[in-house]
């Protein structure tokens, strides 16, 4: 049996999704991890992701 209702599994994997991004993103900016390791985990991430290295200015 599932753990509990979709809409809300859906909406956890948001929300951690959202934290994850923006640590990477932090990290990114501080200069610790490279832009380009940070281009790829936020690929592997997020369908949204090109949208967000635009953004950001990530890409070069």
């Amino acid at each position: 049996m599932p753990s509990g209702i979709e809409r809300r599994r859906e909406i956890r994997r948001r929300r951690t999704r959202r934290k994850n991004v923006a640590k990477v993103l932090a990290r990114a900016k501080a200069g610790t991890m490279e832009k380009a390791e940070a281009v790829r985990k936020l690929r592997l991430m997020t369908p949204g992701a090109d949208i967000i290295i635009e953004r950001e200015k990530l890409a070069t």
